[in-house]
């Protein structure tokens, strides 16, 4: 038991360090299915594995000055507010059921990462100067953001979607942090990622308090063995994301979601 949790804390924490969170999608499944955790429970030693993980990915980014903080606090200040409601809806919902709609989300997540993948590795645009086709969230000369009211409630939307999936799924979020920060506010792609693992801490911290506020459970001893594999993954994983080509590892990252995705769907609607 021991060293398959160290193993598998490790995979996630590895994924968050090269994708900025979208890997930490396998933390559940990993937990449920390969270590025999109860779903709900899995939720919560996800959360805290991945609120840790992201913290040390985050502290590391800061110090290269990759983290865009007012930017993040926007995000996560929304996600805040919602990740407790994510945790109660998820004790609201049959397990087979909850873990159906995560097969599902993953399905999605893996959609979306393979449709972008050409993308990964194409510099951002510069944004129009004409004020009539200026987007919603624009930069200035010297490339601050320009944090408009409509700006403002678009990265908002997306915070609060995120701290219900976080609080919901015990996932990190970053498959809609990243890129809705590079979308909408025209952020380079390891410039969002710093961002995504600041925003990650602290929704998933919200999250965390959620699920034990309605009454959660962890296993401790499975949770802090798979955190301290997660510590040393993102710390493998963030000093090596930047020598990588993104749209390969992206795509090999969906692939893998695709085939989880479809064995926890598959598993529990047959059973």
């Amino acid at each position: 038991m021991s060293p398959l949790s160290l193993i598998f804390g490790a995979l996630v924490g590895l994924s968050l360090g090269l994708t900025g969170g979208g890997g930490a999608i396998f933390a559940v499944p990993l937990l449920v299915y390969g270590l025999a955790v109860d779903p709900r429970q899995a939720v919560g030693a996800s959360l805290i594995t991945v609120a840790a993980t992201a913290l040390v990915g985050f502290v590391q980014r800061a110090r290269s000055g990759t983290v865009e903080f007012p930017t993040g606090l926007l995000f996560a200040i929304a996600g805040m507010l919602t990740a407790p409601l994510g945790a109660w809806l998820s004790h609201q919902i049959p397990e087979p059921v909850l873990l159906v709609l995560f097969g599902v989300l993953m399905l999605l997540i893996a959609l979306r990462m393979w449709l972008t993948a050409d993308r990964q590795d194409t510099p951002a645009i510069p944004e129009p100067i004409s004020d009539n086709t200026r987007p919603s969230c624009h930069r200035d000369p010297k490339g601050e953001l320009k944090i408009t009211s409509r700006c403002a409630m678009i990265l908002a939307a997306v915070g609060s979607s995120t701290g219900i999936l976080t609080g919901l799924f015990g996932v990190s979020g970053g498959f809609l942090i990243v890129p809705a920060l590079v979308a909408f506010s025209g952020m380079g792609m390891q410039r969002a990622i710093g961002t995504s693992l600041f925003v990650i801490t602290l929704v998933s911290l919200s999250g965390i308090a959620g699920h034990f506020m309605t009454g959660g459970s962890v296993p401790w001893e499975i949770t802090l063995l798979f955190l301290l594999g997660g510590l040393a993954g993102i710390t493998a994983g963030t000093a090596i994301a930047s020598r990588l080509a993104g749209r390969r590892l992206q795509q090999v990252f969906a692939a893998a979601i695709i085939g989880v995705g479809v064995f926890i769907i598959t598993r529990n609607v047959w059973s």
